[in-house]
């Protein structure tokens, strides 16, 4: 799936193990991070930090550390990140391509750290990144980008030597998933299923999936009908002659690089009992923001959505 690294990269790791680039060899040892490739020791107080993972960029900068690289899962564009945390960055990071990374533009960069915790957790793609520095890949359990939010926080902020940072972000963000509950009683126990359709077809999203943890927390309860499919990552793939067994309390659905039409005027996903109950939350262009945030469910774009959402959600059950 990766391409071998380009005779030029193994000659930028030449002269950083001579000294004469990144910061690996010159940075005072720090913490070890424990992930499913073994204890990784990283540097004291990383100073270039890439961030490739699903959220990596956005955790990092939660943290107050603005990566020089970094991934833009949801295709932001720009600097790569949403409109919450623009802000957050001085400098625009050098974006990295996602699935496929480019070795030879990270080594470029002379990383001192590389963050990885949200991603498919393949041993090649790691192996390939801890040769140009320390790597934090995804925790036991996390492959397919599955690491959990608190994971992901968890893992960041220890190897940018600030866990209590971490764990106060993460209690902040807890207090607004509470005071949403409390002002929904309504969420309580209703059974959620979500679902986005691309090009090839639909897919609904699973237990452990940033999608549905966010809808947990607000107090729903993953859909049974959902649960009881196969798996493949992160989706279960459904037909489009099956999609009643999308049908849940609430639904919530988006297009991924299709026009909302093919959703919104889909004839079979029109006879859902929920979407003919009104139960269904479809998030158009109109609520890209929202949709960007719901994606990415970083503990950043999860705030955002914490408080945007809600009410959507509440209208769509009443």
């Amino acid at each position: 799936m990766h391409r071998i690294l380009a005779p030029l990269l193994a000659s930028v790791l030449v002269l950083s193990a001579c000294g004469g680039g990144g910061g690996t060899e010159e940075s005072a040892s720090g913490p070890s991070v424990d992930t499913k490739f073994g204890s990784v020791e990283v540097p004291q107080d990383p100073q270039t930090v890439v961030a490739l993972g699903w959220g990596d960029a956005e955790t990092a900068l939660a943290l107050g550390v603005q990566p020089v690289g970094a991934s833009d899962w949801v295709e932001f564009g720009g600097k790569g990140v949403g409109p919450w945390a623009e802000d957050l960055y001085d400098q625009a990071p050098e974006i990295i391509s996602t699935m496929e990374p480019d070795f030879e533009k990270i080594a470029a960069l002379e990383p001192d750290l590389i963050l990885d915790t949200k991603s498919s957790g393949e041993q090649e793609r790691y192996d390939r990144l801890s040769e140009i520095a320390p790597t934090v890949g995804a925790p036991e359990g996390g492959d397919n980008y599955l690491t959990t939010m608190d994971q992901q926080v968890d893992l960041v902020s220890q190897a940018l030597g600030k866990e209590d940072e971490g764990e106060k972000l993460l209690e902040d963000l807890d207090a607004k998933y509470e005071a949403a509950r409390e002002a929904h009683p309504e969420f309580d126990g209703k059974s959620v299923s979500v679902a986005a359709k691309t090009s090839e077809g639909w897919g609904a999203y699973v237990e452990g999936s940033e999608r549905v943890q966010f809808m947990e927390q607000l107090g729903f309860e993953q859909s049974e009908k959902v649960a009881a499919l196969e798996p493949s990552g992160f989706t279960a793939t459904v037909s489009e002659e099956k999609l009643d067994e999308l049908d849940a309390d609430l639904l919530v659905a988006f297009p991924i690089y299709i026009p909302d039409a093919e959703i919104t005027e889909n004839a079979a996903f029109k006879r859902i009992p929920a979407v003919e109950d009104g139960h269904s939350l479809v998030l158009t262009k109109d609520l890209n923001d929202v949709r960007q945030a719901f994606s990415l469910n970083s503990v950043l774009s999860a705030s955002f959505a914490a408080e945007k959402m809600p009410d959507l959600l509440a209208d769509t059950l009443k």
